[in-house]
């Protein structure tokens, strides 16, 4: 068990979408989906269309 409360490093997966190129696969191991969401941003910058998301998470029931 993870004994000090800080979140397991989890995989996300999604796409980004820079200027008229097509769509970058992306993967990103991250504690969550803001840090996953921060760790694009800082490599490919500010103001695309980013979609990410946790394979795990999409795959529980609702």
């Amino acid at each position: 068990m993870n004994a000090d409360k800080t979140p397991p490093i989890r995989e996300y997966v999604g796409f980004i979408w820079t200027e008229d190129k097509p769509g970058i696969r992306l993967r990103v191991l991250a504690r969550s989906l803001d840090e996953a969401r921060t760790g694009v941003t800082e490599e490919y910058g500010d103001g695309h269309v980013i979609s990410i998301w946790s394979e795990e998470d999409a795959s529980k029931a609702r």
